[in-house]
C-alpha cells in the first residue's frame, strides 16, 4: 500500500494526515516532537526535517511528501530557506513526489483575482522568501530532479488554526468584547478552510498531471474581515462585533513590544485592498470545491453555546 509522508502537525498537517488515513492510506507524520493525529494508519516520527540525511531515510519508501511545516512566523527570513532546501533535497534524493503548502505572499499586490500562473512579484521580506522557495522547487522539477507542485492558500479558518484573525479577533467576538486589529477590515478577502487546504494538497498528489505548477485553494468565503466576523457573531448568537483598526500609535507600541506583531505591517497591504483568488483550475481539474461557511463556523463556535439561526453566509461552495 502507498505510504504518504506529512511534515508538520499544525492544523493543515493534521488535517492532511487525518484525511489520508480516513481514506485507508498509510501515513507517516514527521515533527520535532513526534506529534500528530492518533489513527491506526498514522505513524508518528520525531525528527528534525532540516536534518536532510535523516529525512531522506524516512522518505525512502514513501510515494508522496506533503509539507505543512514552517518555522515561527518571526523567523521566516532566517529559518525557512534551510528548512525548504532540506525538504526539497530529501524529496529529490529519495525519489518522492513533493507537494508544498504555500500562500499568496509571493504575488505581491495585484488588481483582480490572483491566478496560479501569475509571476512572483513580492513586495515583502516574507513574500520574497516564499517566492524563492517555490522558484527553487520549480527549477528542480524542470531539471527532472523531483516532481513538485505548490498549493497556495489564503488566511486560514477552522479549528486550531493559527493566524491573525483566529487569534486576535474570533475569541473576542465570541466573548462580546472589542477586537482591535492591526489591519484594515473592510476589503473583500479570500479565506481558506483548513480541510479544503488539506483536500487540495491530497488531490494534487494523487494526479499524474498536477506537477510543475501552483494550485489555489477554493475560498470558503470572500467576505471582508468585518462582514465575516459579523456573520460569525450572528451564527453564534453573540453581540454585534465591536471592531476597529489600531491607531498608528497603538500599532507602533504593539510592534515594539512583540516580535510576532512586528511581522504584521509589511503584510497589511493584503487587507487594504481586495484579496481574491481564482481557483477555477482546482475546482474543474481536481474536483475540490470549498466547504460552506456555515459548516466552517460550526468549528469556531464552542459546543453548547446558545445561538440563533444566522443569515445565509456567502461562500464559494
Amino acid at each position: 500500500m502507498p505510504l504518504h509522508v506529512v511534515t508538520g502537525a499544525g492544523a493543515i498537517g493534521t488535517a492532511t494526515a487525518r484525511l489520508l488515513a480516513e481514506a485507508g492510506e498509510n501515513v507517516r507524520v514527521i515533527t520535532r516532537g513526534g506529534s500528530g493525529p492518533e489513527h491506526p494508519l498514522v505513524e508518528r516520527i520525531a525528527a528534525d526535517v532540516t536534518d536532510t540525511e535523516r529525512l531522506t531515510a524516512l522518505l525512502r519508501d514513501a510515494d508522496t511528501l506533503y509539507n505543512a511545516a514552517a518555522p515561527a512566523y518571526q523567523h521566516w527570513r532566517t529559518d525557512f530557506p534551510p528548512l525548504a532546501a532540506s525538504l526539497l533535497d530529501a524529496a529529490a534524493r529519495s525519489g518522492t513526489d513533493y507537494v508544498m503548502l504555500g500562500n499568496l505572499y509571493g504575488y505581491g499586490p495585484a488588481d483582480g483575482p490572483l491566478t496560479p500562473g501569475q509571476p512572483m512579484r513580492p513586495n515583502s521580506d516574507k513574500g520574497r522568501v516564499r517566492a524563492a522557495i517555490w522558484e527553487e522547487a520549480l527549477a528542480a522539477h524542470r531539471a527532472g530532479r523531483v516532481r513538485a507542485a505548490e498549493v497556495r492558500a489564503s488566511d486560514f479558518l477552522g479549528a486550531h488554526v493559527l493566524g491573525l484573525f483566529p487569534l486576535m479577533a474570533v475569541p473576542a467576538v465570541l466573548a462580546g468584547e472589542e477586537a482591535v486589529l492591526p489591519v484594515a477590515l473592510d476589503a473583500p478577502h479570500a479565506w481558506s478552510y483548513a480541510d479544503d487546504v488539506a483536500r487540495t494538497l491530497i488531490a494534487v498528489g494523487a494526479r499524474e498531471d498536477g506537477w510543475g505548477r501552483a494550485w489555489h485553494v477554493p475560498s470558503t468565503s470572500e467576505l471582508s474581515p468585518r462582514d465575516l466576523l459579523a456573520a460569525l457573531a450572528e451564527t453564534a448568537g453573540a453581540p454585534t462585533p465591536r471592531l476597529r483598526t489600531m491607531t498608528p500609535r497603538e500599532l507602533s507600541e504593539a510592534v515594539e513590544a512583540d516580535a510576532l506583531m512586528a511581522e504584521i505591517p509589511e503584510m497589511a497591504y493584503q487587507y487594504a485592498r481586495p484579496l481574491l483568488v481564482d481557483a477555477s483550475d482546482t475546482e474543474r481539474l481536481l474536483g475540490v470545491r470549498a466547504t460552506g461557511l456555515d459548516r466552517v463556523f460550526t468549528e469556531l463556535v464552542p459546543t453548547g453555546r446558545p445561538g440563533r439561526p444566522g443569515r445565509p453566509a456567502r461562500s464559494a461552495s
